[in-house]
Parts: structure tokens; C-alpha cells; sequence
């Protein structure tokens, strides 16, 4: 019988440190920006809007550059320069004095974001045994998910007692430790072959074509988890549970952490189905929950529903996207997966809005559910057709 091999290294705790410095500062941002831009810029809604849209849509096109950059350079040597120019980057707002400037930095920041965070899956991905990736990725994404609570909860409190200044100069500090982890991360570079003649740059450079079937069933889901970061609060502000609002990511956050090692290992030993098809159906009830929601603990309740259902689904998604190309692909794979992933988020932000205008928000929740359920037999067809192709 072979040993176990770990999967807590150095590396990989370090690795998972520093995402999760980078998505605290990520998630902070994106609920400060726009009460930045209200408050102290004195700007419109839309201006916040567009102040969190200039981030995405850079962090979405970096994503399609990432591969051939990790190709070209290195992954260590990526990683230490982007975590170094996301801190950069993060410590800049606090000598923002327009709105015009910020949409720049919002910008700059967003290639960084969309650079690191896909390096930072590759380099998990490789420190992660083999045999083992389904438990480590999920362990992995639990410092994503964990940044889901943590980052608006520093920014939340943090605001009615320092001014925004203080606030970015605190993030910079997180992001300085994250930096700092990530110098200790070592990574087994895959040998570069032979330098080749100069040729074109071809669809290959920029996605991963076999990570892109499970990609769009991420695209999906993400799209459907937009209307949780859009519009929860306000929704339970409709409600009057204003107060309960807080304490949905919360529970959200301790559902996922009670199912992750359990998931991870069924993932590894049985398959991706056991985990992927009932978590997908979870996070269906959780989004139907949500829309028949009157009181505080059916809130809380779909809060780890969809916990135990989408907090599932990333780290899944993740996995079989890097297991479907070949080794030396996986920065390719890791790209093309969050391009499509992050698509999905910003496209459900902007779209879902017409439906909520249309039909309010407890029908949107009821169309989402069902519209989740029609995805779990686009994944059961994308994973019979990719089972036909490789017998």
C-alpha cells in the first residue's frame, strides 16, 4: 500500500495564506468602492458600478493572457511579482484623490487580481498530490471562501471609525503579509522546452480547450451565485431582516467548512459526481429557500444551503478543469476556468437586475432555483460527452 502523501507542506500552506490575504483585500474593496464613491467622492450609483466593473473586466481579460505568461516566465517568478504589484496596487488608493483615477487604479489592480489568482491555482494545483487534488483544491478554496465574510466584515466595521484612507492603508498591511508568504512558496517549475521559431499566436495561447466544457458549467453556476453578492442585502431589506443579513455569509461560511474535508475525499475516491450533482441540487433548494424566505432562520437557513452547495462547487469545478489538460497546461486550465467563472459572476450582476425589475426579488431566487436544476443536466451531458470522447 502506498503512503499517503501530505498535502499541508509549507508551500501549500503558505500559497493558501496569501489567497487568502488577496481575497480579503478583493472582497473588502468590492464592498468599500462603492460607498467610497458615494461618500467621500461624492458620486452616483453608477459610478460606484463602473468603479467595480473596470476590476472585473481586467481581471477577466488578464485571465486569457495568463497561461502563456506562466509559460513564458515561470510560475514562482510570476508569483512574487503580481502578489507584489496587487499589494502595490492596494497600498495606491490611499493617495487617490479622483474618480477618474480610481477608475484607472481599478484597473491596474483588476490585471493583478486576474494574474495571481491564476497563478496561485496553478502553483496549488502542482504542490497538491495527484491522487489527492480534490481534497487540496478544496482545503485551497476554502481560503476563497473564507474571504467571503472576512474582507466585508473588516471593511464594514472598520468604516464608521476611520476615515478611507485608513481603511486602504490597513488592507496594504494585510496585503505586505500576504506578500510576504507567498516569497516562501516553492514550486516545481515544469522544464521549458527547446525555445521554438517564432511563430503566431494561436486560440491554444490563450485558452485551454479541454478545460472549457467544465468552465461553462462553472460559468452557470457563478452566474446564479451573482444575485447572492448583488442583491442579499437588499433583499433582506425588503424583508425586514436587515439585521440578519450580516450573519448570511457567516453561516454560509461554517456550513461549507463542515462538508469541505468530507467532499474533497469523496471527490478523490468515488468521482467528481458524488460531489458535484448533490451539490448543485443543494444549491438549487437554497436559492428556492431563499425565495420563499418570511423570516429570520429560513434566511439563515438558505444561507447554509447554498453554502453547502455553491461553497461545494468552486474547488470541484477547479479540480476537473486542471485534470482535463496535461500537466504542463495547468496555468492554461487554471485561466480559461476562472476567465469563464468571473464572466459568469459579472454577466449575472448586470443581467439579473432586468429580472429583479421585472418579477421582484423572491421570483428571481424561485428562477434561479430552477434554472440551477436545468445545469445539472448540462453537467451530467458534458461529463457522459467527454467520457464518450476519451474511450
Amino acid at each position: 500500500m502506498t503512503e499517503r502523501r501530505p498535502i499541508w507542506t509549507k508551500s501549500f500552506i503558505n500559497i493558501s495564506i496569501s489567497t487568502f490575504f488577496i481575497f480579503i483585500v478583493f472582497y473588502a474593496l468590492l464592498t468599500f468602492i462603492p460607498i467610497y464613491v458615494l461618500t467621500d467622492m461624492e458620486g452616483t450609483a453608477t459610478q460606484g458600478g463602473l468603479a467595480v466593473s473596470a476590476f472585473l473586466i481586467s481581471a477577466i481579460i488578464m485571465r486569457f493572457f495568463a497561461g502563456l505568461i506562466l509559460e513564458k516566465y515561470g510560475k514562482k517568478k510570476i508569483l512574487v511579482i503580481s502578489v507584489l504589484m496587487f499589494t502595490i496596487s492596494t497600498i495606491l488608493y490611499v493617495f487617490i484623490g479622483g474618480f477618474t483615477a480610481l477608475l484607472f487604479l481599478r484597473f491596474f489592480h483588476g490585471i493583478w487580481f486576474g494574474l495571481v489568482t491564476t497563478v496561485a491555482g496553478a502553483i496549488a494545483a502542482d504542490i497538491v498530490p495527484p491522487e489527492r487534488r480534490g481534497e487540496g483544491l478544496g482545503y485551497y478554496g476554502i481560503a476563497m471562501n473564507l474571504a467571503i465574510v472576512a474582507g466585508p466584515f473588516i471593511a464594514l466595521t472598520l468604516q464608521p471609525f476611520m476615515a478611507a484612507r485608513s481603511i486602504f492603508a490597513v488592507l496594504g498591511v494585510i496585503m505586505a503579509i500576504g506578500f510576504f508568504c507567498a516569497l516562501w512558496v516553492k514550486v516545481d517549475e515544469t522544464p521549458i522546452a527547446a525555445k521554438e521559431e517564432k511563430r503566431k499566436l494561436g486560440f491554444n495561447d490563450f485558452v485551454e480547450k479541454k478545460a472549457v466544457p467544465i468552465a461553462s458549467v462553472s460559468f452557470f453556476a457563478s452566474f446564479a451565485y451573482a444575485s447572492i453578492i448583488s442583491f442579499i442585502s437588499v433583499y433582506a431589506a425588503s424583508l425586514g431582516l436587515i439585521e440578519t443579513a450580516s450573519f448570511f455569509f457567516v453561516v454560509y461560511a461554517v456550513a461549507m467548512l463542515l462538508v469541505r474535508p468530507f467532499s474533497g475525499r469523496l471527490f478523490d475516491s468515488v468521482g467528481p459526481n458524488i460531489v458535484i450533482i448533490p451539490s448543485l441540487i443543494m444549491f438549487a433548494v437554497g436559492l428556492f429557500a431563499l425565495s420563499q424566505t418570511e423570516s429570520a432562520w429560513m434566511f439563515l437557513l438558505s444561507g447554509a444551503l447554498v453554502g453547502i452547495g455553491y461553497g461545494t462547487l468552486l474547488p470541484s469545478f477547479q479540480t476537473l478543469a486542471i485534470q482535463a489538460a496535461d500537466k504542463h497546461r495547468s496555468g492554461y486550465a487554471t485561466g480559461t476556468f476562472f476567465a469563464l467563472y468571473d464572466f459568469g459572476i459579472a454577466i449575472g450582476s448586470i443581467s439579473l437586475g432586468i429580472i429583479v425589475a421585472a418579477f421582484g426579488y423572491s421570483n428571481l431566487y424561485l428562477i434561479l432555483s430552477v434554472f440551477v436544476l436545468c445545469t445539472v443536466f448540462y453537467y451530467m451531458w458534458i461529463m457522459k460527452k467527454q467520457k464518450t470522447a476519451a474511450s
